[in-house]
């Protein structure tokens, strides 16, 4: 990244930066963000799925002007996955292109032996960092310039590969055994985010400081909703977020997260629709619930929602009737008392 580097300089000031790439975040969440940059410490970010767990790592990275460098975590995932790899065909093709140096190297020899004593001295230029294709962890390790290594969904990954990662999240750096220990040249900032599919071990925690995203309150995804999708009424959008508060104290598969609220504003914002009516809520439903059980629920809520909405109309109706009748009588009565 051609852009220099700028750290955050207070709380205050990640909030703000955060803002400008249109993330909202809480108060805790940007203490838990400068006190890591300045500690240095990796940050383990649990939560329900789609509260903005990754997103926090990417405006980290664009706010400070960071590579970011992401690492997927998943069942199987082993250190050569995560950290490097040799180029085997790489090496096969240097050694057919070099193929008249290996007998210049081997001339002179007697035995089979010697031969292979003779080869083993240039092993080194074969297990070297020519011939390393480095994955995340390694990237990470390796840049020279600021970066955030976001390693993403370490609950996916099997205990084993935690207990791997405690080299790296404690001193930042990796052994290669044909190579020997690397070191970061700079020390990256570190993101690992969490479903909470399984619970992380106390070392692994230990390293790290922690953060927990929740779901928004109503005020909050109302803000966040207003921020991602400018182009939807006020009205609509104090509806939907009314509406998915209500949905997520249901006892639902899966409660819909931040970013399936937003998926329901766009498309009812596609639709053209400007009021939360009852047709339109059933028709995209099913952004917003994925799970058959859960629609059925969710179809049962809008209903009551709307009848809701419609007894409160009905009795704001039957108030202004009231106040017109009773404003009438009132007049009639002083037009009498002119008489």
């Amino acid at each position: 990244m051609s852009t220099e580097f700028v750290p955050f300089e207070s709380i205050d000031d990640v909030s703000t930066r955060l803002s400008g790439q249109s993330y909202i975040c809480s108060r805790n969440i940007a203490t838990v963000v400068f006190l890591a940059t300045r500690l240095g410490k990796p940050v383990l970010v649990e939560g329900p799925a789609g509260v903005g767990k990754t997103e926090l790592a990417k405006v980290i990275a664009t706010a400070t002007s960071a590579n970011l460098i992401r690492m997927q975590c998943y069942e199987g995932l082993d250190e050569a996955k995560a950290l490097y790899e040799w180029e085997y065909a790489k090496q096969l093709l240097y050694t057919q292109i070099l193929k008249d140096k290996i007998q210049d190297v081997t001339a002179g020899t007697s035995t089979l032996a010697e031969a292979v004593d003779k080869l083993t001295a240039e092993d080194d230029v074969f297990f070297s960092q020519r011939f390393i294709l480095a994955r995340p962890l390694l990237q990470a390790i390796e840049s020279t310039e600021p970066s955030v290594l976001l390693i993403d969904e370490i609950d996916k990954a099997d205990a084993e590969f935690e207990a791997f990662l405690l080299e790296i999240l404690s001193e930042f750096q990796v052994t290669i055994p044909e190579i020997g220990t690397i070191k970061a040249k700079t020390t990256p900032m570190v993101i690992l985010t969490s479903n909470n599919a399984r619970e992380m071990s106390d070392a692994l925690k230990r390293r790290c400081l922690h953060l927990y995203i929740d779901f928004p309150t109503e005020e909050l995804e109302r803000e966040i909703l207003r921020v991602k999708v400018p182009e939807a009424e006020t009205g609509l959008a104090a509806e939907i977020t009314s509406m998915v508060q209500s949905m997520r104290n249901l006892d639902l598969k899966k409660a819909p997260s931040i970013s399936e609220t937003l998926d329901w504003a766009r498309a009812l914002v596609l639709m053209n629709v400007s009021e939360l009516d009852q047709e339109a809520a059933n028709e995209t439903l099913s952004v917003v619930l994925k799970y058959e059980g859960d629609l059925r629920k969710g179809e049962k809520e809008l209903k009551a929602y709307a009848d809701k909405k419609l007894e409160a109309l009905n009795k704001a109706e039957a108030d202004t009737q009231e106040d017109e009748e009773a404003g009438t009588q009132e007049s009639d009565a002083n037009g009498g008392q002119l008489h």
